[in-house]
């Protein structure tokens, strides 16, 4: 396995992070200083990050959780607000979550100890679709708005791909994109004439936020994980 893979599978951080963890010269692999992230390691290497030995990969832990607006989508925040990583009682698990949501958009966001999946779900190269309910302005929505999502939009860093949009009332649209840019969703519907009021992730891949309640949890079962590897 890659220095890099093993250093996400083991919770350290994701994989695109554990990259530069390795290339800043902080992990040894039985006290030889590696910068290579693509090191093959096994686990029979004694690895140290920062002079700390890095239990190996151990079971993989997978929770949903129903991000209320307000709440920031990182382990932590220096201004002190409130992370999705505060609202999970871990026991002691490092967890952080798998790509973000604005703190105005709530809804479906995973966090987990697995780097690797973390980076299957973000990357774009897996495509990996997500699915988003939204309230907009300026209601009626009309066709000619919806057929323009639906083609690609052009936005400031360029045009966005073809989504799947359904339009669900005069104001609501369910829009699924499989890019995940900054504010994606929002640029696009401003983009068309139709500012976002109130935006809701409602499903990654095959897996869908349901009646989980705002501000809670659930762990993932490993056949709802394994559906969402296999879409990546």
């Amino acid at each position: 396995m890659r220095l890099a893979k093993y250093l996400a599978s083991a919770g350290v951080a994701s994989r695109r992070a554990s990259e530069e963890v390795v290339r800043a010269g902080r992990v040894r692999v039985d006290q030889e200083l590696v910068t290579d992230p693509a090191r093959d390691v096994d686990e029979t290497d004694a690895i140290f990050l920062d002079g700390k030995p890095v239990k190996g990969p151990g079971s993989r832990v997978v929770y949903a959780l129903n991000k209320p607006a307000g709440v920031v989508s990182t382990a932590r925040d220096p201004q002190g607000r409130p992370t999705v990583v505060s609202l999970l009682a871990a026991d002691g698990l490092r967890l952080y979550p798998v790509g973000r949501l604005d703190i105005d958009t709530t809804g479906l966001i995973l966090l987990t100890n697995d780097g690797e999946l973390a980076y299957r779900l973000t990357h774009p190269k897996y495509e990996v679709p997500k699915t988003y309910r939204a309230v907009v302005e300026r209601a009626p929505v009309r066709t000619r708005a919806v057929d323009a999502l639906r083609r690609g939009v052009e936005l400031q860093d360029g045009p966005t791909a073809p989504a799947t949009v359904h339009k669900l009332g005069a104001d609501r649209l369910e829009i699924t994109i499989h890019e995940g840019r900054k504010r994606q969703v929002r640029r696009m519907c401003e983009f068309v004439g139709h500012p976002v009021k109130r935006l809701e992730r409602v499903a990654i891949g095959s897996l869908e936020l349901g009646d989980l309640p705002e501000g809670s949890n659930r762990r993932l079962t490993e056949q709802e994980v394994e559906r969402l590897l296999a879409i990546s």
